[in-house]
């Protein structure tokens, strides 16, 4: 247990160390990232319009509105003649600029997915070349389970999903060659 816990904590800090450097040394953390114009009419717009945390779709359809012809046919238009916008929204206020507890909840998810894949990495035989290829290929199931459907569904854009892709990839192919040379050692 000790070999695979060893493992985990490091490819959990491989990763969250190589999550710092894209975010704040390479583009790839902020790519396609914009300020609204007009901030403060946005957020005023939102505050009316938006009644309580969530994701919205705009313009948007719900489930109870597809049975309704007239309710689709009105999505159909205002859909393809207008902006859409996938918008993540709470109504209270936070201070983005403290980030220790983000930065906590990053390393311990890392952690906790690096521990995930060190369990697997260990369960066979396995060279140290098939463990780092294994372990990036966790960073493609990764993005394909999560990224993927959402620049196909709710149309995130082309290059912040490709970002993203780049920074799983990179990522846990980082944290797979410091598994596999921790779990390939020798008397362990």
């Amino acid at each position: 247990y000790m070999r695979v816990t060893v493992a985990g904590l490091l490819g959990g800090l491989v990763v969250f160390l190589w999550g710092a450097v894209s975010h704040m040394a390479l583009p790839l953390g902020e790519m396609c990232m914009a300020e609204a114009g007009n901030e403060d009419a946005v957020i005023a717009v939102l505050k009316e319009n938006m009644p309580a945390a969530g994701v919205y779709m705009v313009p948007g359809l719900s489930t109870a509105q597809m049975a309704d012809e007239a309710a689709v046919a009105s999505y159909k238009a205002k859909s393809t003649a207008n902006p859409n916008a996938f918008v993540v929204y709470q109504p209270e206020g936070r201070d983005g600029t403290q980030m220790a507890q983000n930065l906590l909840r990053q390393y311990i998810g890392d952690t906790l997915a690096a521990l995930i894949a060190a369990m697997i990495l260990a369960s066979g035989p396995f060279s140290k070349a098939k463990r780092v290829l294994l372990s990036a290929g966790m960073g493609a199931f990764a993005w394909l389970t999560v990224s993927a459907p959402y620049w196909n569904w709710y149309r995130f854009p082309q290059d912040f999903s490709l970002a993203n892709l780049a920074m799983l990839l990179v990522g846990w192919l980082l944290a797979g060659f410091a598994k596999a040379w921790w779990l390939g050692r020798s008397g362990r």
